[in-house]
Formats: structure tokens, C-alpha cells, sequence
């Protein structure tokens, strides 16, 4: 027999129960993935079944209260966090490059995309007060049979359209902000594997950088591959060796132009002239020897001798840089804010995100504090 109340029987139902009315599944979704766990690591934690968790994901159930409570107590996040409110948008492994994707175990990579979602969902609340650089159209679509050329050219095109004069780029990191994208190192407690990406599935185009790997040499080239990757490979599917290459090239010559880099690379191997040339483009001696080999300066015999030293000298490589560059664009927005008494813990309830949360996105995007050095070839 038909329920004569319709909705409103069904509603009364609900609240009879204790269901969430306002309950948001992708919220709940995101803190099981920003924790590492699966669903049946969560219900173990939480007391509830994993059918049960894994209806709430799927919107099929609401939680009651008490349900909710438990699995905020088991996420380590306030209960308020899994109401409606601002969209959080997800960040699909599809749409993000990841510098070792087939290295990186998926939930490695879901707890980064996890944390990606959240960045981009504090920076939306943070452009409700401030105003950010606009975004700088860059696209300049390659496909994987594209030739080395043609990257070369792109590098190139892509200096131009950012009003680079020829020499060095003083400082990669700040450069990428001014267009308009949104630079963080990866918190210190995620996986080491997961490296560098960058995605173009929110607002805007999202950098992230290793945290671990002091050097600044490294942090300039890394910065350039995920900028190679906005360039050249939107809509590419991500992970294969010739786009993580592509990548590369594109890095070596936005970084330094081989017809620019040509009169500063010697004909043989002389470690006095290849550190001025770190010196002056900001790149690594590793770097330099292969630009000189690919060049056709060196030869084979050359480049291994080279590459042999380097292995016996280890790291951290002969002539440090100084620390690696850093970004600054959240920073500085949070120095605005707090000089007109808008604080961390204000931002979180906006958002209905953790405070802890929010204050590991603003550090991110901060100058960083100094870190362990470790070998950058390391995984």
C-alpha cells in the first residue's frame, strides 16, 4: 500500500533513525583516502562494516550520528567535516602526472590526490579574500610521437610567452606562481615515492614537489617537468616513459637553451668550467654532463668517466646551490589575511575542513623550513 505522506513519511523515517540529512559521501571518501586506509582498514578502526562505509561512499545510506561519530573519531577529523558545504573536487589518477606512477603503490597516490583536493578546496576559500595571480594561457598540445624538435620549439615558445629574456631563470618556482599556478611541496609524512605531479583537474593547475630532496638544482628541474607537462599533455594519458621523457627534454631546454648553454659547456671534461655553468644556469653537474653528451660535445667515453666520478663523489653533488627554491604565494596571502584578523582557524570553519588540514596546505605553499638532505637519485 502507498504511503499516503510520501517524502514527508520518508523524512520523518530518517529522523526517527538518526540519520545525517546534510551527510557528504565525498568528504567522507576523502578522509579515508588522505588517512591511507581501506575500507575495511576504516571499519576495523570505527566499529562499523565495510558494507556499511561502503554504502555511505556511495550515497545508497546515511549514517546516524552515532555512526558519524565513530567514524570521525576513527579519521581523526571533527564530525562537522562530513556535512554539506563547499565542493570538494576529486582529482582522478587519469587527469594527474606522477614523475614514478608504476612505482607508486595506488593508495600512495590516492592519499596525494587526497591531499591535492583539499589544497585546491583551501585555496578557493582563500580567493574569497584574496586575489591571486590570473592564470596565463601556456597550452601548447604535444602527442608522445612528437620529436625532439618540436619540444625544443615548445620550450622555447613557452619562454617567450612568459616574457623570459634569454640567460637563467632566476627562480622557477616564483615564476610558475605568477601565471597563476599553484606550487606546494607534499607534506613530510606521505610517501617519498610519490615524487612530483601535477594536475589540471581543479581551478587551477596544481604543482606538487617532494619535500625530501634539499637541493636546489633539483627543485628548479622538477619544477620545469610538471610545467612541461601543462604545457605539452593535457588530455595525454600520464605514467609512459616517452611522455616522463618529453617532460624532461622540455625541463633541459626551459631551464637553459642548448644554443644559449652551448658556449658555457667545455669540450672535455673540466670540473672548474662545469660548476661556473651550475653556478650561472642553476643546474645540476648530472644535468650539465648530459646536455654535453647529447649535445655531441662528449663522447660515450667522455660522458661515462664523467658519470663515473660523479657516482664515486655522491651526494650532496660538488658545488651546493644553497636550498632548494620554495614556494611562497600561500604565504604571503596568509600574511594579508592576518594583518585584517583573518587567521588558520577561521579559514577551517569556512571551509569545514581540519585546522590541521588547512595549516599543512598553507605550509606547503610557504617558504619551507629546512628539511633531512637526501640523495636526490634515491626513490
Amino acid at each position: 500500500m502507498t504511503d499516503p505522506l510520501g517524502p514527508r513519511s520518508e523524512a520523518r523515517k530518517r529522523r526517527s533513525s538518526g540519520a545525517v540529512a546534510d551527510f557528504d559521501p565525498q568528504r567522507l571518501l576523502l578522509a579515508r583516502r588522505l588517512r591511507r586506509f581501506q575500507q575495511s582498514n576504516l571499519a576495523e578502526r570505527s566499529g562499523l562494516t565495510a558494507a556499511a562505509i561502503s554504502q555511505y561512499e556511495r550515497s545508497s545510506a546515511r549514517p546516524t550520528h552515532a555512526a558519524l561519530a565513530q567514524l570521525a573519531l576513527a579519521l581523526g577529523v571533527p564530525p562537522e567535516f562530513f556535512r554539506l558545504s563547499q565542493p570538494i573536487k576529486s582529482v582522478p589518477v587519469a587527469s594527474a602526472h606522477f614523475r614514478s606512477l608504476r612505482a607508486t603503490p595506488s593508495v600512495s597516490r590516492e592519499q596525494a590526490l587526497a591531499f591535492a583536493e583539499i589544497a585546491l578546496a583551501v585555496v578557493e576559500v582563500l580567493e574569497q579574500y584574496v586575489e591571486f595571480p590570473s592564470a596565463v594561457d601556456i597550452a601548447d598540445p604535444l602527442n608522445p610521437e612528437s620529436p625532439n624538435s618540436r619540444i625544443t620549439l615548445a620550450a622555447g615558445r613557452t619562454r617567450s610567452r612568459l616574457g623570459l629574456a634569454g640567460g637563467p631563470i632566476p627562480h622557477v618556482i616564483r615564476l610558475l606562481e605568477s601565471i597563476g599556478i599553484l606550487v606546494l611541496r607534499l607534506p613530510d609524512d606521505l610517501d617519498a615515492r610519490v615524487d612530483a605531479f601535477s594536475t589540471e583537474a581543479g581551478a587551477r593547475a596544481l604543482v606538487l614537489l617532494s619535500p625530501l630532496k634539499n637541493d636546489r638544482a633539483r627543485s628548479r628541474f622538477d619544477a620545469a617537468h610538471e610545467l612541461g607537462h601543462l604545457v605539452m599533455h593535457n588530455g595525454i594519458e600520464p605514467g609512459s616513459k616517452i611522455v616522463e621523457q618529453q617532460a624532461n627534454r622540455f625541463a633541459s631546454e626551459f631551464l637553459a637553451p642548448t644554443d644559449e648553454l652551448l658556449s658555457d659547456l667545455p669540450r672535455k671534461i673540466d670540473w672548474d668550467a662545469l660548476l661556473a655553468a651550475k653556478r650561472k644556469w642553476g643546474i645540476s653537474l648530472k644535468a650539465l654532463v648530459y646536455r654535453a653528451h647529447e649535445i655531441g660535445l662528449w663522447g660515450e667515453h667522455a660522458y661515462r668517466r664523467a658519470n663515473q666520478h660523479l657516482a664515486a663523489q655522491g651526494f650532496p653533488e660538488q658545488g651546493p646551490l644553497g636550498p632548494p627554491e620554495s614556494p611562497s604565494m600561500l604565504g604571503s596571502a596568509m600574511d594579508l589575511l592576518s594583518a585584517t584578523g583573518v587567521d588558520c582557524d577561521q579559514l577551517s570553519k569556512v571551509s569545514r575542513l581540519p585546522l590541521d588540514e588547512v595549516a599543512s596546505v598553507l605550509d606547503a605553499g610557504s617558504e619551507t623550513r629546512l628539511r633531512l638532505q637526501v640523495d636526490p637519485n634515491s626513490p
